[in-house]
């Protein structure tokens, strides 16, 4: 079973391009080949217009013309969803594009260009029993492979990016194999000053409010059921990160979330409390740090420090790897440029804060 190529030929050179050519892909599975379209073949059409080919479906066969490496993307992406589709999994249009990007990574990372056949694109995968997550950027691809293999991993970058999801994804997944015995969560409270004593309720009901991230993604990994469960019997706790002096912390993944609100001392004192057979993932975004002025954070500290420190990975990630609303990563490129152009108009360098956008110097 799978896509089989029936026809595949170089076109004539035309003025836009060196070398055209045209691919057809033939699957074994009508029902399948339907799923991989998408309603009203909206997922070949994103395809189309990511990769600049035509793709153009005749029942179970798709007839790919274009660019001769473009042809050759799109026939990785279409047999990698094809495969997903194969081990029961649904194809979206989120799908579409997180594959469209890992191939499109992949060859931007070729030292030269080459149309050397290439297989399906491998996606890093995390598996709990209520769901399966698969990488939808190369960041994230990274991401989940850094959890799997170290001890401390830092996730850096702009919201939306889905630090925090798949954080608390791995952990709900080493939960279930019996990897951990339990999960931890935390948050600075309140920005930095976490004053919990004026908010109503017992500790738990003071920090649901600023933990609620945390319980959606577990229980979108975990049945409502087992969260409540776990929590009761504390295999998953919540606390917040001023209590977490004095303890060590063993056979659990914990996880701080926006960390960028934290101290020099506050993250020194949580890094510190690693125990045996522990994890730890800290997240964040240092472009919101709501300090009070002149205090620096300890996430920003934290991975200047560590960068390079053996077991720690430190994962950044950008707009181009926010997998929210396509307009999320157009805020966050647009508050971005606000930043760098006021820190260049502060130091009255105008060129420098072109060559941050991009642009060329103006005479």
């Amino acid at each position: 079973m799978g896509a089989k190529e029936s026809l595949s030929r170089h076109l004539p050179p035309t003025a836009d391009n060196a070398l055209a050519s045209q691919l057809e892909l033939a699957f074994d599975d009508n029902r399948l080949a339907a799923q991989l379209y998408g309603d009203f073949d909206q997922n070949l059409a994103l395809v189309e217009q990511r990769l600049a080919v035509t793709a153009t479906p005749r029942g179970n066969h798709v007839l790919l013309k274009g660019a001769a490496s473009k042809v050759d993307q799109a026939r990785r992406v279409l047999e990698s969803l094809y495969a997903n589709l194969e081990d029961g999994r649904t194809v979206d249009i989120a799908d579409v594009d997180a594959v469209i990007r890992m191939v499109e990574t992949e060859d931007s990372q070729l030292s030269l260009p080459t149309l050397e056949r290439r297989g399906k694109v491998r996606m890093a995968q995390i598996a709990t029993r209520k769901s399966t997550i698969l990488a939808r950027t190369p960041a994230q691809d990274a991401y989940m492979r850094a959890m799997e293999r170290s001890e401390l991993v830092f996730g850096v970058g702009p919201a939306g990016t889905g630090k925090t999801y798949l954080a608390v994804a791995h952990a709900a997944s080493l939960l279930e194999r019996g990897d951990i015995n339990r999960i931890i969560l935390s948050r600075p409270a309140v920005e930095a000053g976490e004053r919990l004593g004026f908010l109503p309720g017992d500790m738990k009901e003071k920090v649901d409010p600023y933990l609620r991230p945390l319980y959606d993604a577990l229980y979108d990994m975990m049945k409502p059921e087992n969260v409540e469960r776990c929590i009761t019997s504390g295999i998953i706790e919540v606390a917040p990160l001023a209590f977490m002096r004095g303890r060590t912390l063993a056979n659990a993944v914990v996880i701080l979330d926006e960390a960028q609100n934290t101290t020099s001392m506050q993250m020194k004192m949580f890094l510190t409390r690693l125990g045996e057979n522990s994890k730890m993932i800290v997240t964040g975004d240092p472009t919101q740090v709501d300090l009070p002025r002149g205090e620096r954070s300890g996430l920003v500290e934290a991975v200047n420090l560590l960068d390079g420190v053996e077991s720690v990975h430190i994962s950044r990630f950008d707009d181009k790897d926010v997998v929210r609303h396509a307009l999320v990563g157009r805020i966050v490129r647009a508050y971005e440029a606000d930043t760098a152009r006021r820190i260049a108009d502060k130091e009255g360098d105008r060129q420098g804060l072109e060559r941050v956008l991009g642009a060329a110097p103006r005479s």
